[in-house]
């Protein structure tokens, strides 16, 4: 069987590639071992979502497991339709790239003139005694079935997987710790984010213990104890029923390839240039399995429009220098472009505008908790390179500040266009006309 495309991996990045290949007029077969939707939408974005959404004391866990499933079922089967629509084909099993344009799968093997491996992560683990004891759990055991039902839980990483689960194991009545490596939880995003969100933890009975060392896990299910080493050096045992390892994702390469297909890797992941190529010849990569990429699967929907785009000899579509990141915390959390300590180790000097949750009154009227939105702008051209917000929303509003940076807009532009009162947008103008004052 001969295609134009293959495409390993069927999450957001894989089936994103299949579609625009095939809208192409590309022939394309999809390679998936397990459910198509990726890590993504079965056990990652979408039902950790929709298991916050439903999180509170006296909400049922097996109810929410089963809303959560219904969501991701409705989801698969669109994107399962949208594929047979497109005319491609769907192969599930383990895919091994045995030689250049030839991809093997459960003793057959199909050929084509590009292949795209688009194979995702998995949840990353830490070299301590004890991580693999029954008790201790990735993200995937509590998202599969009916989850996990626990009335206390140390979470080992306070990124964002670890702070999400924090936040809807407190939302659902837990007491949670969590213990983090670095000196703030959230370390990528801005240093007032994490404070903030740090503090919305801490209302809610969240322990938070930042620059912590973990040495050790014992116990049993019930039964945990986590020990740490803490900023000051001392010794300390965190307890709960169960214990999260929440230590971020890595690239899933493993079984791809064959030994006469071995393209550069760094730490297991894929070496890209921009466009995507790897070191061997037509094998392109998007997604969690690239090297230094971004994981979120809204970079590995852009890198495979742009994939497959280079694969016709035409220009990449999307700008992949602007990402917006996203927490799904109460409030929620975003990011998009340069943080004010960013722009100043570049040498670029900034200032700020900033407006709060307390002045706007959609916020009041929600009651929502105290928030704000940042831009941050060129301190000479008044172009702005940066927003964070905490606030209700935060995860749509970034979307608006995305693109005005993607257009190189000036704080004085954005504070022209009219936002509706009262919402929650009000505060991306008053923020501007800070600004632009």
């Amino acid at each position: 069987m001969t295609y134009d495309v293959a495409i390993v991996g069927g999450g957001p990045g894989g089936y994103t590639a299949a579609e625009e290949a095939a809208l192409r007029g590309l022939s394309v077969v999809l390679f998936e071992r397990d459910l198509v939707g990726g890590t993504c939408l079965n056990r990652g974005c979408i039902p950790t979502k929709a298991l916050l959404h439903d999180a509170t004391p006296h909400a049922s866990l097996s109810d929410m497991h089963a809303r959560k499933q219904a969501v991701v079922t409705q989801l698969r089967g669109g994107i399962e339709k949208l594929l047979k629509q497109r005319k491609v084909a769907v192969v599930h099993g383990q895919a091994t790239i045995v030689s250049l344009g030839v991809v093997a799968c459960e003793g057959q093997t199909y050929e084509a003139r590009d292949i795209v491996v688009a194979a995702g992560s998995v949840p990353a683990t830490i070299p301590v005694a004890g991580i693999d004891l029954p008790g201790t759990y990735t993200s995937n055991d509590l998202l599969e079935g009916e989850g996990v039902g626990l009335s206390s839980l140390v979470v080992i990483g306070g990124g964002v997987i670890g702070v999400e689960f924090a936040t809807m194991y407190a939302q659902l009545g837990a007491h949670v710790t969590i213990l983090e490596a670095t000196e703030r939880i959230l370390p990528p995003m801005d240093r007032e984010i994490a404070q903030r969100v740090t503090m919305h933890l801490k209302k809610r009975g969240v322990k938070v213990e930042t620059s912590a060392r973990v040495m050790g896990i014992e116990g049993e299910p019930g039964s945990m104890q986590v020990r740490y080493v803490d900023r000051r050096g001392n010794s300390g045992v965190a307890e709960g029923e169960g214990v999260l390892v929440a230590c971020g994702r890595r690239a899933n390469a493993e079984g791809l390839f064959s030994p006469d297909v071995q393209p550069e890797l760094s730490r297991g992941a894929l070496v890209c240039d921009e466009a995507g190529r790897t070191s061997v010849e037509r094998l392109w990569a998007i997604g969690d399995v690239v090297a230094g990429t971004v994981q979120l699967a809204h970079v590995a929907e852009a890198q495979a429009r742009n994939v497959i785009a280079s694969i016709c000899g035409d220009e990449p579509p999307v700008e992949t220098g602007i990402i917006p990141s996203c927490v799904y915390t109460s409030p929620e959390a975003a990011s998009v472009g340069l943080t004010e300590d960013e722009a100043k180790a570049r040498g670029i000097a900034v200032r700020t505008g900033k407006a709060l949750t307390g002045a706007n009154g959609k916020c009041l009227v929600e009651e929502s908790e105290s928030g704000y939105v940042k831009l941050v702008a060129d301190a000479q051209t008044g172009v702005i390179v940066g927003a964070q917000l905490v606030c209700p929303r935060a995860t749509d509003l970034v979307a608006e500040l995305a693109l005005a940076i993607s257009l190189g807009c000036t704080a004085a532009q954005l504070a022209r266009v009219i936002h509706p009162h009262p919402t929650v947008s009000e505060m991306v103008s008053s923020a501007a006309r800070a600004l632009a004052r």
